[in-house]
């Protein structure tokens, strides 16, 4: 089956198993038994997915793996998902609202604040972003609240 990836390489999807496939409320466990890179997709087989009928059951799901399958992060290094829920405040003690999400634009990546309005905040570690604790659970930030 052709498998969209959004890690970094893209062919490191196929490390991580098992999966977890979920589309709706269903939810199953995959275990890969063969992959690699075919243009911008990886071409991947599932334990038990034997043929293109079967394959084409799986159009529309999404691949998600479980946190502790991922290596630790480096110092300064963080997983997206472990700033998205995070409190955003100003060196100020302005409170800006949670991160909703990330962004990569090609010059850097931004993060979607959610407040009383939405920010685009870009995160360059050291001069936007000055402090990441994961622990208390909040980003500071050297940003104009009205901007």
């Amino acid at each position: 089956m052709k498998v969209f990836s959004f890690t970094d390489p893209r062919e490191n999807i196929l490390i991580y198993s098992p999966w977890l496939l979920k589309k709706g409320s269903e939810i199953r466990l995959a275990d890969i038994v063969n992959g690699k890179p075919q243009g911008k997709a990886i071409i991947a087989q599932l334990e038990g997915v034997n043929d293109r009928d079967q394959a084409a059951s799986f159009i529309g799901w999404d691949v998600f793996i479980r946190h502790e399958q991922l290596p630790e992060a480096a110092d300064g290094e963080y997983y997206w998902s472990d700033l998205i829920g995070l409190k955003v405040e100003t060196i100020e003690g302005d409170q800006l609202g949670i991160v909703d999400s990330l962004l990569e634009t090609g010059a850097n990546d931004v993060i979607i604040v959610q407040g009383e309005r939405e920010r685009v905040i870009p995160f360059i570690q050291g001069q936007t972003i000055i402090n990441i604790d994961v622990e208390a659970g909040r980003i500071i930030v050297d940003w104009d609240p009205a901007f």
